[in-house]
């Protein structure tokens, strides 16, 4: 005959292994944080907060007034409840894309804002982070760094399904910022723009492009970023020289450094001149020669 306690104690020893061979169940969504970021932690996702996100002031990003006033009012009109567009940003490499989302939201934190940071291969899981959020009474961004995809990504779909495109609405209180260097997202090709064709003297493209036409399309909000000039770059060399208590008494050698550093960088960016920025001031506090740059 068994022993039912023997069994009992079987039984529970068995419960034991298998719970922990069970993934842990996600951590509850801490909504007092101001920034998060999607997160996949033994195959289930959840929405981990960011304490010490990012702090950027959107005056220390120069020379993009432009870009700037748009973000800023799309925002201000979300947070208001007014009508505002999911946005893409895009163009040159270290023009201050990303930069300027960080910045929006320092800016509007107190404001009930919030920031969502979703990595391209996690778009997949795009209608659960809608759920969790939908109910909640804060605005909330969800960004999208450095986004691109190639045919057959399972991020795509999801994208733009949310982008206007699923029978299940966008909540009201969540908005869609991507920075991409491709206008399109996705890579384009000679070839295919071989299907073009002409009907009644307009050019329709082929369905190749139209295909890739129609993600970027769903964005209601294109905001461009070109390279800066020479006097663009310097003026954010001197900028954040100051910044980090470094602007000397005399600025030629400093600017003739800026621009090698730009040369060998192959670039006259935001994000170059900040690093000069960094390197002049380590350099200038460790009593190197400040006229000439290590290679």
């Amino acid at each position: 005959m068994i022993d039912p306690a023997h069994l009992s104690a079987r039984f529970d020893a068995l419960f034991d292994r298998l719970e922990r061979l069970l993934p842990e169940p996600p951590r509850p969504t801490d909504w007092e944080a101001t920034a998060f970021r999607w997160r996949i932690r033994n195959g289930r996702g959840q929405l981990e907060a960011l304490h010490a996100p990012h702090r950027l002031d959107p005056a220390d990003l120069l020379c993009l007034d432009r870009q700037k006033a748009e973000i800023e009012r799309n925002t201000r009109q979300f947070i208001a409840g007014y009508g505002a567009n999911n946005l893409l940003l895009w163009g040159a490499r270290g023009t201050g894309k990303s930069s300027l989302i960080k910045a929006v939201y320092n800016a509007f934190k107190h404001q009930g804002l919030r920031l969502i940071e979703v990595d391209k291969e996690d778009l997949k899981d795009l209608p659960d982070i809608l759920d969790l959020v939908r109910e909640r009474p804060e605005r909330f961004i969800l960004f999208c760094d450095d986004l691109s995809f190639e045919a057959g990504e399972p991020g795509y779909k999801a994208l733009k399904a949310a982008l206007e495109g699923s029978i299940s609405a966008t909540p009201d209180n969540l908005l869609i910022y991507a920075t991409s260097n491709r206008r399109h997202l996705m890579p384009e090709f000679q070839s295919e723009n071989r299907d073009a064709h002409m009907v009644d003297g307009e050019l329709h493209q082929g369905e190749a492009v139209e295909e890739k036409i129609s993600l970027s399309d769903r964005f209601g909000l294109w905001v461009s970023f070109h390279p800066f000039t020479q006097a663009q770059y310097l003026t954010l060399v001197r900028h954040w020289c100051g910044r980090l208590g470094t602007a000397p008494a005399q600025w030629a050698p400093v600017e003739q450094a800026a621009l090698q550093w730009a040369l060998r960088r192959g670039s006259r960016s935001g994000r170059t001149a900040w690093q000069f920025a960094r390197d002049w001031a380590g350099r200038e506090s460790g009593s190197l020669n400040q006229t000439e740059i290590p290679v």
